[in-house]
């Protein structure tokens, strides 16, 4: 078992767990698991190469280190539909899977058939309940490589946490965000149709989270992201904000 997965069953108090690009792991006080768009392992770089997709990040958790009440795929791209990770998550026959529509062919590809009770395809406006975690779907805009995929608010213990999704800067959807927002988790790459570091900082400044925390940096050199102008951005705005260390707790 990786270091990180026990430092997450050792866990006390509503915390979020960074695991890198744009995965996110989610613990409620009772330690109920959600998992939103975990990439751990290197299914993209055999996929797409090593110019430019070799993993920079290390993989610091597996499928079977933690069993997950939820795991949340927000659109079909490999890093956050983890191929190689995703159907061994589900093979305890308990956890959940909330993926966009558009990721059905990815399960019929990788014969995940037998996990179809566990298995819900989801569009915006829709919301579900999954023991102590309310999952709220919301529009994401990351263009024609993904038309349906989404972003999702998740409610916890009093808390409300918005993972935007891979997304370009709509202002025109901010108003379907609920507000107060404890954080907001948003890309800063800049690249394939996501926000950059300026936009995510403009979001910031629209839904006015406690916190936003960057991702979508780091893992791959293709991607692109300048953590160093996100953080001058944001300090010259004066918002707060988080640079979550791969493996590092945040207690709400």
């Amino acid at each position: 078992m990786h270091d990180l997965a026990m430092k997450i069953l050792g866990a006390t108090g509503t915390s979020i767990f960074a695991v890198g690009q744009a995965g996110f792991i989610i613990k409620s006080n009772s330690g109920q698991m959600l998992a939103i768009d975990l990439y751990i392992s290197d299914c993209v770089e055999r996929i797409e190469g090593n110019v430019g997709f070799k993993r920079l990040l290390p993989k610091i958790l597996s499928p079977f280190d933690l069993e997950f009440d939820a795991v949340i795929c927000t659109h079909p791209h490999c890093d956050h539909f983890d191929i190689d990770a995703v159907p061994e998550m589900l093979s305890n026959g308990r956890t959940k899977l909330f993926c966009s529509i558009d990721c059905a062919e990815l399960v019929k590809t990788l014969q995940m058939g037998y996990n179809k009770t566990q298995i819900t395809y989801v569009k915006p406006s829709e919301s579900y309940e999954v023991g102590d975690f309310h999952i709220n779907f919301v529009n994401c805009d990351h263009g024609s490589g993904a038309l349906d995929a989404v972003g999702v608010v998740v409610s916890v213990d009093g808390k409300t946490i918005y993972e935007a999704g891979d997304t370009c800067l709509r202002l025109d959807r901010v108003g379907e965000i609920p507000q107060p927002l404890d954080v907001l988790i948003a890309p800063i790459n800049g690249s394939y149709g996501n926000l950059d570091e300026e936009e995510c900082s403009v979001l910031a400044e629209y839904l006015k989270p406690n916190i936003t925390i960057p991702c979508h940096y780091g893992m791959f050199a293709a991607h692109h992201g300048d953590v160093g102008k996100f953080y001058d951005v944001m300090t010259e705005k004066g918002l707060p904000f988080l640079l979550m260390q791969q493996g590092e707790q945040y207690v709400l």
